[in-house]
């Protein structure tokens, strides 16, 4: 694909960024695309390499060879085909997916793949400007009815594919506003939530509603869903966070990473919310506990907020900052990885367990930590403290939340408390009742999500017409 010696005579560009100094000071997006011509250069990088292990890495099935060839040749329109017919939203995951498609490249070989992730938002975003993106308005209409709870990736996945499919789509999400954590967990300088608004306005022209404030088990009765839908789809995610047992975890000033990051977003958008629940770093020592994306996304609010000095530690050792590619080529890598947050001004500290939170008058002073091993035990003698005003808990999620909804339906959880239902039918134990996402497969990728929703959306046509025409 591509130019057959463009991987020998051009180099990977990626996009920039603005400086750190200029990019702390607002919750803007900050990167610098490439323009359209660089593009179609990195498109030509593309090889014939005869398997193409980026489909492979890609969760969602993207067909990267061909809008890499189409973007080379400057066929933008037909590179958004190619790119829409695996991936309902590229723009979303052209901002925030981890691109393990790049990983598996086989350029990724001599570390120079190509600029997948960059090419694929470039060819939406010129494409919702060139007017290509138009709703898609089922021909004909089934007659049935499909509630989708919850608006995440997931849940919008498989409500736009089930509306193409001619069913009517009603999307409930507990807050106030849709998006789940697109719109909520993930911070506006990496993704600001007019591109959800944009898309969402494509979705309600194909049919689907959305009841943004309906929090069902809560004040929609689950019973409600049952009783006036042909079929219903669970994409409420995984929002139990993993806790942090130690003395003084009840101390003010430790919170959960989603509460943290919720806040900040909702101020970006001029939402309300308690003024006595308020979190903020400003002049604080921040400590984030955890060394994932979440954790990576605290620092970079805290930053923004005006902490007075950020630290993130992790209980695992430090990763390698080179993979052995010869080992675990085309897999996703274990390797360390900085992102644009860390640049901007963090402590990274690597096998670090937290056995304590200290205060004085009910108010986090400083946690106790000691360094562990590769087997994650504690090092005699290695005892240390972190001073700190506020702690930030982002240590993952462990499985969706149980009371209300998924109690009501009295459905079947997995050995780790997910909602029980396989990959390829997606059915819970409610023959009616279908799940996907997060709240199926555990917390995951943004581009798992949107696979998973699409799937769930063919099994639940399939359930109800006795057959299906939607891909995967």
């Amino acid at each position: 694909m591509g130019k057959p010696t463009g991987f020998m005579e051009i180099q990977r560009q990626a996009p920039g960024c603005v400086p750190v100094h200029q990019r702390i000071r607002h919750y803007r997006e900050f990167m610098i695309q490439l323009d359209e011509s660089e593009l179609g250069r990195q498109g030509a990088r593309c090889m014939d390499c005869g398997i193409p292990f980026c489909h492979g890495g890609c969760p969602v099935d993207n067909l990267i060879p061909d809008w890499n060839h189409s973007v080379y040749r400057g066929r933008w329109e037909e590179a958004i085909g190619a790119l829409h017919a695996t991936n309902n939203f590229p723009e979303f995951t052209g901002r925030v997916c981890p691109a393990p498609c790049e990983a598996s490249c086989t350029l990724n070989l001599t570390d120079e793949p190509v600029t997948i992730k960059n090419i694929e938002l470039t060819t939406v975003e010129k494409a919702w400007e060139a007017g290509w993106v138009r709703p898609q308005i089922a021909s004909r209409r089934t007659g049935r009815r499909i509630a989708v709870v919850g608006s995440g990736p997931a849940g919008l996945a498989a409500a736009q594919q089930l509306a193409r499919a001619g069913h009517r789509v009603v999307v409930f999400e507990k807050a106030q506003r849709v998006g789940g954590l697109l719109r909520y967990g993930i911070p506006d300088f990496k993704m600001e939530k007019w591109v959800i608004d944009r898309r969402m306005a494509q979705m309600q022209g194909e049919g689907v509603e959305f009841r943004p404030g309906a929090h069902v088990g809560v004040n929609v009765p689950s019973s409600e869903l049952l009783e006036g839908f042909d079929a219903v789809v669970l994409a409420c995610g995984s929002e139990t966070p993993r806790k942090l047992e130690v003395p003084g975890r009840d101390l003010d000033g430790v919170h959960f990473a989603m509460d943290f990051l919720t806040q900040q977003n909702m101020r970006v958008a001029d939402e309300p919310f308690p003024e006595d629940t308020e979190i903020t770093a400003r002049d604080k020592h921040v400590v984030v506990i955890g060394g994932g994306d979440t954790g990576s996304d605290c620092v970079g609010t805290s930053i923004r907020q005006g902490a007075e000095r950020v630290t993130q530690i992790e209980i695992l050792q430090q990763p390698p900052e080179r993979e052995n590619k010869p080992v675990v080529w085309p897999l996703w890598p274990l390797k360390l990885r900085t992102s644009t947050s860390h640049e901007e001004g963090c402590l990274r500290m690597w096998g670090i367990k937290t056995t304590a939170c200290v205060g004085d008058g009910g108010r986090l002073r400083h946690i106790d930590c000691v360094r562990v091993d590769d087997a994650m035990k504690e090092v005699r003698g290695t005892e240390f403290s972190i001073r700190a005003d506020l702690v930030l808990l982002a240590m993952g999620f462990t499985h969706p939340v149980h009371k209300g909804l998924v109690a009501d339906l009295d459905l079947k959880l997995d050995p780790r408390g997910n909602v029980k239902a396989d990959y390829d039918g997606f059915q819970t134990s409610n023959p009616k009742v279908f799940a996907c996402g997060d709240m199926r497969r555990g917390q995951s990728l943004v581009v798992w999500a949107i696979k998973e929703g699409r799937k769930c959306a063919r099994a639940v046509d399939a359930f109800l017409m006795g057959e299906t025409r939607l891909p995967d």
